[in-house]
């Protein structure tokens, strides 16, 4: 099936691109008219010292959320694969439901408490025919990290090479997960892009924390959108990406710098993994990420700014000032048409 970049970006955006439908009674001759709506942001992040090493214990009191420099109010807190706990204004904690029915204790949102434990884990793994020599090896990295992963995190496996493949469907059911990648078979071209971008858009459907995993060679050379088009989707969806490339950094600059884009823009990382261990020692790189991780939510307080917003997270102390703060820098709110 060929598929134009328009439909591909229509498919990631989950409307049509170009303008809202009409009204009943809308002037067609006037130009449609978008209002921002913004939901609640969700944002994971990893806090190390000096020497690189993770900083675990944080409480929200700590934390300090900026969006263009306006402090946000957090909603909830989580510490690796925890139980998600809501904040109050004095900064003490205390589970999502409490006691009786617990209706009134519910977040606009977060309706479902459960589904904001663990990570939701996409895996994107490249079977076209530039695999074809590591294509073994590269399963068995895949699966050794799906085994690896917190009991709480959910997965899923997609593939692909001209076309994507939803090799198993989101689980927190390691056999099926291994399952699916183990049936994948190598060859075809690399449209990587078209790939992530509905990847993207699958991911996106999801609530709570959420990541893609991409492992390639690099080389595209079918998709119809471009890696600028996929990262504007990936801030505005607020997905990080973590890119496992086997080819050498150099080998492939055009695509080494799209992927350290990707990665940067989105708050996720980039390795370059050329051997079986260095591949192992990547995935074990982001699930380390994963089991050390913060993740907060807020409501955006009123903000003039409809394009991309500035996110910064601050440590409080003399003592935070030394630590750095891995995160997405920003991401872009929704466009309502109306």
């Amino acid at each position: 099936m060929n598929v134009s970049r328009r439909t591909l970006l229509g498919w990631a955006a989950g409307a049509p691109l170009l303008r809202a439908p009409l009204l009943r009674g809308q002037d067609s001759t006037k130009p449609p008219v978008f209002r921002v709506k913004v939901d609640m942001v969700v944002l994971a992040f990893t806090v190390t010292d000096s020497k690189n090493h993770y900083v675990n214990g944080l409480k929200p009191g700590d934390i300090r959320i900026l969006e263009d420099g306006i402090a946000q109010k957090i909603a909830t807190f989580a510490e690796g694969a925890s139980q998600p706990l809501a904040v109050s204004d004095d900064g003490a904690v205390r589970p999502l439901v409490s006691g009786g029915s617990g209706a009134q204790d519910l977040l606009p949102g977060m309706e479902n408490p459960d589904a904001f434990i663990g990570t939701n884990v996409f895996v994107l793994f490249d079977t076209s025919n530039f695999m074809y020599r590591s294509f073994v090896y590269a399963q068995d990295a895949i699966a050794d990290f799906v085994r690896g992963l917190d009991r709480t995190d959910s997965v899923a496996v997609y593939t692909f090479s001209r076309n994507l493949s939803r090799a198993a469907e989101l689980s927190r059911d390691r056999n099926t997960a291994i399952a699916g990648l183990r049936e994948s078979v190598a060859g075809d071209d690399t449209a990587l892009y078209n790939a992530l971008l509905i990847t993207l858009r699958d991911a996106a459907k999801i609530p709570g924390r959420k990541m893609i995993i991409v492992f390639s060679n690099g080389p595209d050379n079918a998709s119809v959108v471009s890696p600028s088009d996929v990262g504007a989707v990936a801030e505005d969806a607020g997905i990080p990406i973590y890119v496992i490339s086997t080819n050498e950094v150099n080998q492939d600059p055009i695509s080494s710098a799209a992927f350290r884009r990707l990665a940067t823009g989105t708050g996720g990382k980039a390795y370059w993994a050329r051997s079986w261990q260095k591949q192992v020692e990547a995935f074990e790189d982001i699930r380390e990420d994963l089991g050390n991780s913060y993740t907060v939510t807020y409501y955006p307080r009123p903000n003039p700014n409809e394009g991309f917003r500035k996110i910064a997270v601050e440590i409080s102390g003399d003592a935070g000032k030394k630590l750095r703060v891995h995160t997405r820098p920003g991401y872009r709110p929704n466009t309502k048409g109306a």
